[in-house]
Order: C-alpha cells, then structure tokens, then sequence
C-alpha cells in the first residue's frame, strides 16, 4: 500500500522529546498510550527553546498560559475533540485574542479580544494554540524574506529561502515544532514554503474557511491554508475547519467532490524556461508525472496558458487594487512604518481605473469558462509547485522579480476558483526541495487529498 506520508521531517534533527509530532500519533498517544497534554507542552517548549531566534515566531503564548490549557484539557479528557492537545501555531495576521496581531508591521499591532473564526474552531476541537507565526508583511510577498522582524531560512538550510508569504507556519510545522499550523494563501503563500520545506500545503476553496479575523490582503481571494506533515492529518484539521463562518460575508459552502479510485490527470504541455522553471527541478517534476500518469486512470496534456493569464491579473491587474483598499487608511497615517519593497506593491493599485476592472473580469469569466471544461475532461491537474528556489542573497539582490518567478504556478487559483494541495516530491538531483501541487475545482479538496496519496510517489525509482 502507498505510504501516504509526505515529509522529509527525518531529514531535520530538531527532535528533543520521544513526543510524537504528528496529528494522529498524538490522539493515539494520549487515548491509547497514556500520554499527557502537560507532557506534550514541556516538549513544544523545549523544542522552541532548542531552535532559538529562529525567525519563526512574532509571539508565543506564556508557558504559564500553554500550562494552563494542558491541564484545562487533561482535566477534560479527549472524548469528543478531534483534535484534543494538538499544538497548533497561527500565522500572525489571524487574530488570535490576548496575542498582539502586527501582520509584519510594528505599526499596525493590535491585541483582539476574540478569536478568529478559524482560530475559535481550533480551540473548539481541542486544539493548543501555541503563538503567532512570522510572515512577509500584510501577506504580500512569497519569499519570507519581506518581514521586519527578520527573514526565515528553509529547514533544508544552505541560505535557501523558507517560501512565504506563510514563512514562520510552514517552518514550525517542518521543523517539528507543531503538527499543523494555519497560514493564508492569496496567491500561493500557503504553497510555496510547503514546498521548500518539504511538507504538505492544502489551499481550500475560497470561503470554505471563513475569514473573520483575518487581516484582508485581497479580501475576495484569500483563503486560510493548512500545513501539516502528511496528507491525514490535513484532512482532519480540514473537518474541523470547514464550515460557513457568520462574520465572514465571502463564506460560502458547496457539495465535496468525491474521491476517485484512480483519477483522470491534467498535465501541462508547455512548462518551461520562460517560467523560470530551471533545469533540475523541471527534470524532477517530470520524474514525478511519469509516476503519476502510470497510476492514473488516464492523462490529458494541456496548455496552461489561460493559467498563466489569469495569475497574471493578480499584481499586474486590477486584484491589486484590492491590496490598496485594505490599507488605504493605514498607509495614510503610517505609510513610512511599510516595507519600501511592500508599499510599492500594494501603491500599484493606484493605477487602475472601474473601466480596467471590469474588462479584467470579463477576461476573467472566460479563463473560468476554459478551466471548467479542462475539469470535465480531467479530474485533477498537476503542476511543480515552483519553478525554482532562491538563496536569500538571491533575494536580496532582487526582491521583486524573483518573488514573482515564485508565483507563476500558484497565483492564478484563486482567481479561477480552484482549490489545491501542495505536496513534497523529494528533491532536484542538486540537492534542492522539490514539491508538486495537484490542482482541482472548487470543493475538490477530499478528491485531491485521495489523489495526491494515490498519484505522486514518495519516492521515484
């Protein structure tokens, strides 16, 4: 049977405690081996002491306050909740109460009173929120190097760049030092650092993850993301999350997709330099379609220009206007308190007319339109995650150009209203993380799940 694990975590020696990190080994720990949530938090202390500044957090919840939920918990016992003493850290623009929200801006930090939606979710179902998690700031960037309070690096080390824009949620979750953690993916900050740090990223459908309680990037586009380190245990966070939000206008629900025992697989035609796509890594996602495609039910190659369109919209059309309306008042007052390389994204927004807007939609409807005939013939498209990786000397260089080669197949799913999951597929014969992401329609998230464990190999011979 096919090892449904999709991490490279053994290859990172971050471990200090026997307790274990995943979402289903710690139920079994605490219904089955007698483990204790008061055990589970001296080990997430210990592990966040040995890693040091990392980068990984903005805020931590006092050991006082993480002991208190333990006890709160073993008191209770885990009848009931899903995902009873499960450490659980949140990406720092999901507000989290009595923890400051900054969005990676000193400026801009508040401390709510309640959580977000998503966040109360969590708790609801069991779960120990453990703190907030570093990211590029406001969201707008997929590096993790765009962040006052300092740049991530990938676990896999070698100066490679952690991805982002949900930087610090991938690498605690990579690192070992939380089985899951929620980030936020607009236009791929839930994808790409799941692939540079070798674990598994799931981008639901928009809305079915309410947003309340978000710091709104583009508030029609952005979904909240989960990392985990296998494909399991983001189907159980995902049941716990899903569900209509009642603060949230953009929720929505929809009829799942059922899995399909062995699906029909999308592969692109036209992949290539011109996407940044450099020659190892492109050699691996190939090494990964033909396994794929042998243990497919059947394969379409298709172009995947309308894709690149689309995600093409997001920061050179009328989408980036969206980033502005969120901040405009902000950056009015504090516009020297925002990143240069951040401001002069979001202040593109200034350039875009109703006129623009609305022939960008219409352009839009027709892309939808080419996608949704492409899901009748397949029933879930794969892509390689990113097309390259970037040291962060690299980035430093050129901060712009080079987030945006990291974007080329992530960016346009939002728009198109797909959902998606990125997945770990070992490495480039350099040496360098590689994942691939399977890509369906929205409310697809099950049947790509299933897919993703039945489709790509852990390893390829």
């Amino acid at each position: 049977m096919l090892d449904t694990k999709r991490s490279t975590i053994d290859k990172v020696p971050t471990e200090t405690t026997a307790v274990p990190t995943g979402i289903a080994a710690l139920l079994a720990g605490y219904r089955e081996g007698g483990l204790q949530v008061r055990t589970t938090v001296e080990a997430l202390l210990e592990r966040i002491a040995a890693r040091g500044e990392d980068g990984v957090w903005i805020s931590v919840a006092s050991a006082s306050t993480l002991r208190a939920r333990a006890a709160e918990l073993d008191a209770r016992g885990a009848a009931g909740l899903p995902l009873f003493g499960v450490p659980v850290a949140v990406k720092d623009n999901i507000d989290v109460a009595g923890l400051p929200t900054t969005a990676a801006c000193p400026a801009f930090a508040r401390v709510p009173d309640r959580d977000a939606g998503a966040v109360r979710r969590l708790r609801d179902a069991g779960a120990l929120v453990v703190g907030k998690t570093n990211l590029d700031q406001f969201a707008t960037g997929l590096t993790g190097q765009r962040s006052p309070y300092g740049g991530c690096e990938s676990v896999f080390g070698g100066d490679l760049i952690s991805g982002g824009s949900s930087s610090g949620s991938a690498v605690a979750v990579a690192a070992g030092l939380v089985p899951v953690a929620l980030g936020t993916d607009t236009a791929g900050s839930g994808r790409v650092p799941a692939a540079l740090n070798g674990i598994v990223g799931l981008k639901p459908t928009r809305g079915l993850i309410g947003t309340s309680g978000v710091v709104p990037a583009c508030r029609s586009l952005d979904c909240v993301s989960v990392f985990t380190t296998d494909l399991g245990d983001a189907a159980s966070v995902l049941a716990v999350l899903a569900g209509p939000d009642p603060d949230d206008p953009w929720s929505r629900t929809g009829v799942p997709l059922p899995p399909v025992a062995a699906p029909r697989l999308a592969l692109p035609a036209d992949l290539g330099p011109a996407d940044g796509l450099d020659q190892a890594m492109g050699a691996r996602f190939d090494e990964v379609a033909s396994v794929a495609a042998g243990r497919a039910a059947g394969v379409v190659h298709t172009p995947v220009d309308a894709l690149r369109e689309a995600g093409d919209l997001l920061y050179d059309g009328p989408w980036v206007a969206e980033r502005l309306a969120a901040l405009t008042g902000f950056l009015a007052d504090h516009r020297d308190d925002v990143l240069p390389v951040t401001r002069a994204v979001i202040e593109r927004g200034s350039g875009y007319d109703a006129v623009a807007t609305f022939r960008a939609r219409h352009r839009l409807q027709e892309l939808r339109a080419w996608c949704r005939g492409l899901f009748v013939r397949a029933d879930v498209l794969l892509l390689p995650t990113v097309p390259t990786t970037f040291t962060r000397a690299e980035i430093a260089a050129d901060p712009v150009g080079r987030n945006a080669v990291l974007g080329r197949y992530t960016q346009f799913t939002n728009l198109l209203d797909l959902a998606a999951v990125a997945v770990p597929a070992g490495f480039t014969a350099d040496g360098r993380p590689c994942g691939v992401t399977l890509v369906g329609p929205a409310f697809s998230e099950t049947r790509l799940l299933a897919a993703a464990a039945a489709l790509v190999p852990v390893e390829v011979p």
